[in-house]
């Protein structure tokens, strides 16, 4: 085999690469041996078919198979050879093939470019510590009990009223026929949520225990069924229960309802999870605030074709016209998320930060319990999507660079309470800063560049 740069330009080489016709020639050999053993054709004993009968029979395609496994095994040894580090999938020009011809094939190839960081100590950034105050607390422990109301009995004669959860039996039809799902058995309406078919809980008021009420719905334009979408439905109730709602007490009894081990343990949770909702949006403001740093302080020679891949990534939902009057905007954006991995993966392997699949599993069952009775749902994602671990194995990888990148700056933190965490996380989403947040937060969800060249 023959590899000669033919030129040089930026970070796009060309190399030519000649396959000798005799080389060629063996592995032909070598495959029509294999298939003997395996073609079975009429008149033949199975495995005593000629080559030459195959060869004249198959030929064509298999000249094909091996010319590609060529082209494969050839192209990497090309590559290893010259010691090109490569961004995104080579391109192969085929200048001369055939049986009894030498191969002969350009590749096109794209590298990465070499990556100079410079010292992060000078970069500044703002490490926020919110301080949830006992007033907020109070207004989620009460917007928990709403949620979670008790009901209890009215008396038989007491008519249902907004507000009431009734219990009914039902038997639905169309035009007076019934259909898949036209039943149900002890179903629970809080009245006034409107939860289950427009309209009907406001029927379901002034109803009492053991009444019969006929209740007409419109089924949903979302019905599994499409021939039964937006049909008119007549539903023959029988009422079993009416019951109202009784003052909650937000007590120890209340807290073990919720899971916790009394009231001081259930504000305590209250207080993590606002604290840790508050962290996730004020994070994402002091990694922008970082990234904004590191984009500016240097200067990187992007691959075109990873420029290309990037914009199709951000525009494949788009239309046609969206993605021409959004050109200029959706290449800068794709410029930035490939400029900051490659930043971010070279500052990774120099600090030889790797992520184990232990790490990946512990993650993934943190997410499992997170995730109460939705267990199995969680696992079975992960083990048939690997793709998705290998996404979340980006995630902690780079979560991994930006603690190690925090470590280095002048951090510095600030202790806020909830009013003016809202106020800042406000002025983060405004509209007008919406498309260079999303430069990281598109990043960060992506991980397209990080993915394709760190060797985790």
């Amino acid at each position: 085999m023959k590899i000669e740069v033919k030129s040089k330009k930026g970070l796009r080489t060309i190399l030519s690469v000649i396959v000798d016709k005799k080389n060629i020639k063996t592995k032909m050999d070598e495959r029509l041996k294999e298939l003997q053993k395996e073609v079975s054709l009429k008149g033949f004993r199975p495995g005593k078919v000629p080559s030459e009968v195959i060869k004249s029979q198959f030929g064509k395609s298999i000249y094909g198979e091996v010319v590609d496994k060529i082209l494969r095994e050839t192209s990497t040894k090309a590559i290893h050879e010259k010691k090109l580090k490569v961004a995104g999938q080579p391109k192969i020009d085929l200048k001369q093939f055939g049986e009894g011809k030498d191969l002969n094939y350009e590749l096109q190839i794209d590298c990465l470019p070499s990556v100079t960081l410079k010292s992060f100590d000078k970069f500044k950034a703002t490490n926020f510590k919110v301080k949830i105050e006992d007033k907020v607390i109070d207004e989620k422990l009460k917007e928990i009990a709403n949620q979670n109301k008790q009901f209890e009995d009215k008396n038989e004669k007491e008519k249902a009223i907004k507000g009431d959860q009734v219990t009914f039996d039902y038997l639905a039809t169309i035009d007076g026929n019934k259909f898949e799902g036209s039943d149900g058995k002890g179903i629970k309406l809080e009245l006034g949520k409107d939860l289950f078919l427009k309209g009907f809980d406001e029927q379901l008021i002034g109803v009492k225990k053991n009444d019969a009420k006929i209740i007409y719905a419109t089924l949903p334009a979302n019905h599994p069924n499409k021939d039964l979408a937006q049909k008119k439905s007549k539903f023959e109730c029988k009422i079993l229960k009416i019951k109202k709602p009784k003052e909650s007490q937000i007590n120890d009894e209340f807290a073990k309802i919720m899971g916790a081990k009394d009231i001081k343990d259930l504000k305590s949770l209250i207080e993590k999870q606002i604290s840790s909702q508050y962290s996730q949006a004020l994070n994402s403001i002091t990694k922008k605030e970082i990234l904004d740093q590191i984009e500016k302080n240097h200067q990187v020679d992007l691959p075109q074709n990873l420029i290309d891949q990037e914009i199709s990534i951000i525009t494949q939902n788009l239309k046609t016209q969206d993605k021409e009057k959004h050109k200029s905007s959706n290449e800068k954006l794709a410029k930035s998320r490939i400029k900051l991995g490659l930043l971010l993966n070279e500052y990774g392997e120099k600090n030889n930060l790797k992520v184990t699949d232990d790490e990946v599993k512990n993650e993934i069952q943190k997410q499992i319990k997170g995730m109460p009775g939705q267990e199995k749902m969680v696992l079975e994602y992960y083990q048939k999507n690997p793709s998705a671990s290998q996404s979340l194995k980006g995630s902690l990888y780079e979560e991994k660079i930006m603690e190690l990148i925090k470590s280095k700056i002048n951090l510095i933190s600030k202790e806020i309470n909830t009013k003016e965490a809202e106020k800042i996380i406000a002025e983060f989403n405004k509209p007008n800063v919406n498309k260079e947040k999303s430069k990281t937060s598109s990043y960060a969800k992506n991980k397209s560049i990080s993915k394709k060249i760190s060797k985790k």
